[in-house]
């Protein structure tokens, strides 16, 4: 049975739970009780976040705190619990709850009023408005059970409360996808590279993602079984989506290269859609029976938020399906991309970026050209693919790699800037960038911290969300951006070294 790809955040929501107690009475607790709905209600209402807020009953004992946080992990749509103490809820109560809760956790720090109302404040407005206390409560035990949180402060009226309440909501999400996702691997990595090899069975049990192997001829056969129906249905899209190259069109003495693009695109994803897998890697120096390396076709199914990582590189395949989710619904795209070769004017450092065949258009706006040009690797045809210059703006590209005890995200705040000249030779999609501080701190940065030189770019999102997921994945994230310097950057690498063998235990 065929699972369409879903990269949506409709069918995700977060809970929302009061803590207090039964010491002050049923009148109190109605308060509660109705403030926390209209805190709800505000959040509901707030474009900043993406999903769904649901109320739950206050709670007010260990046992039902418990129940909920288990109720909670069993619930595949719940993808976090928002929590705020609006009374003193003292905090033992919540041991056993936030020792067995398994979901993301988000502390909001608020009250229900903006302002205090002066001459009305009684010792009844005092009881039923404690947060300033109860939630300092709770930020202790917390703290004191190592709980993995995000901790936000302010008023739900204010757009930069709810604007971090929604950067959390998509990190959670994107940790919700990676738990639910499974990549196909269509050969193993590129040979003799270091960068692209990993413990996948850490990547489960850190990431949640199933990641296997399958052979390049299972693909094959999914090609070669396309038919010319489904071929020409294909070519009418491409028809209407891109500008196509003389060459390429029906009829043209290279059509024969475009239907077999169509061909792989068919087939590679009957094979995804079937096998229920959000990602997957390809190599050029694995390609079996396929006549093309895949370019069109792992463009388009990136466009539709597939996860891919090129030579196998299966790490940077689970972090471009978790960012198009973080992204899903903002403009821009999330894309495979590698620094390929450097501007080096003196105050005009920028980064061209691109890779072999595979960008993704959802960086753009503008209409591709799909276009078929000589590859020079993997022996193969010359493939089709989309060429296009990325939209100019702010943007982030981050990589995953394996440390050996553990797994490192590093992290640089691009601006995307438009190309100096044309370039009419370079036959594949591309990016030009410059990056924070500066090139020469970003560059000596990123190669201080052995970071991979595959990366996801995301223009949709930025490094706060990249900040949540680590926290919530419990793994180290290093960004380089206006702030950072060479000293205590290389001061932070070192820390977290130690400090990363040390959280692990022995």
């Amino acid at each position: 049975m065929s699972t369409p790809l879903v990269t949506s955040l409709d069918s995700y929501e977060v809970w929302f739970v009061t803590g207090s107690q039964n010491l002050y009475g049923e009148e109190t607790l109605r308060q509660v009780a109705e403030q926390s709905q209209e805190v709800v209600r505000q959040l509901e209402e707030s474009s900043n976040i993406p999903v769904r807020v649901v109320w739950k009953p206050v709670l007010k004992d260990s046992d039902s705190i418990r129940r909920l946080a288990l109720e909670a992990n069993a619930s595949d749509s719940t993808i976090g619990l928002i929590a705020w103490m609006h009374t003193f809820s003292p905090a033992k109560m919540w041991i056993s709850g936030l020792d067995a809760l398994t979901k993301p956790f988000l502390h909001l720090h608020t009250q229900a009023n903006v302002a205090l109302p002066w001459s009305e404040i009684d010792f009844d407005f005092m009881n039923l408005n404690q947060a300033a206390h109860g939630d300092r409560e709770f930020g202790y035990i917390q703290s004191r059970l190592g709980v993995a949180r995000k901790t936000v402060v302010g008023h739900v009226s204010n757009p930069d409360v709810t604007a971090k309440i929604g950067a959390w909501t998509r990190a959670a999400a994107g940790w919700a996808a990676t738990h639910e996702l499974k990549i196909a691997r269509f050969g193993d990595n590129m040979r003799y590279v270091a960068v692209t090899e990993g413990d996948k069975t850490e990547a489960e049990l850190r990431f949640g993602v199933s990641v296997n192997t399958w052979g390049v001829n299972d693909l094959v056969e999914r090609v070669d079984a396309a038919t010319d129906a489904e071929v020409d249905a294909l070519i009418d899209e491409y028809e209407r989506l891109y500008d196509i190259a003389p060459e390429l069109q029906r009829g043209a003495v290279r059509h024969d290269s475009l239907r077999y693009g169509a061909k792989i695109e068919i087939g590679l994803r009957s094979f995804l859609e079937e096998g229920g897998f959000g990602a997957f890697t390809t190599s050029f120096e694995d390609l079996g029976g396929l006549r093309q390396l895949p370019g069109l076709a792992v463009q388009r199914l990136m466009a539709e938020g597939y996860g891919f990582g090129a030579e196998g590189d299966w790490k940077t395949a689970v972090l471009i399906r978790a960012a198009k989710v973080m992204g899903a619904g903002l403009p821009g795209g999330a894309s495979l991309m590698e620094d390929y070769t450097y501007h080096l004017t003196p105050g005009e450092e920028k980064i061209l970026g691109a890779h072999m065949l595979e960008v993704c258009p959802s960086l753009t706006t503008s209409r591709p050209t799909l276009e078929v040009h000589p590859l020079g690797i993997g022996g193969r045809e010359d493939p089709v693919r989309l060429v296009f210059d990325t939209d100019p703006g702010p943007g982030i590209v981050v990589a995953l790699s394996d440390m050996r005890d553990r797994f490192r995200l590093t992290a640089n705040v691009v601006e995307v800037v438009p190309l100096d000249e044309p370039l009419p030779n370079l036959p594949v999609a591309r990016a030009v960038w410059k990056p924070a501080p500066d090139f020469a701190t970003s560059a000596a940065a990123w190669l201080i911290a052995g970071a991979a030189h595959h990366t996801v770019m995301s223009t949709q999102i930025g490094a706060e969300v990249f900040e949540d997921f680590a926290e919530i994945a419990r793994t180290e994230l290093l960004v380089i951006d206006e702030s950072t310097t060479l000293k205590e950057f290389s001061k932070e690498v070192r820390w977290n070294q130690a400090y990363y063998r040390l959280a692990q235990g022995f």
